[in-house]
């Protein structure tokens, strides 16, 4: 089993996922294996917290350039975690 640690990367704080807060939708960034399951037991296991529901979101790696150099930007998977009623994680506030 993966550490929970592996599996969360960080909070994804931006202005539509603090506007997500207000329905209690929490962004995070997740490892590029990390099913649903996984996700949300590694979020009850960090936080004291009930997960209702995960959605799993791939951006796919686009092209990118600065100057005259090309590259291209990583490829990242998202979390967006549903909690429970009446329930917050302290990551977010602002």
């Amino acid at each position: 089993m993966k550490n929970a640690y592996e599996v969360i990367k960080r909070p994804l704080i931006t202005e539509k996922s603090t506007k997500l807060v207000e329905e209690r939708k929490y962004t995070f960034e997740v490892m590029q294996g990390a099913n649903k399951i996984e996700v949300k037991k590694a979020i009850e296991e960090l936080y004291p917290v009930k997960v209702i529901a995960v959605n799993i979101i791939n951006v796919r790696k686009k092209p990118r350039k600065v100057g005259k150099y090309e590259g291209l930007r990583p490829a990242v998977r998202k979390a967006i975690v549903t909690l429970d009623e009446g329930q917050k994680l302290d990551v977010f506030e602002v």
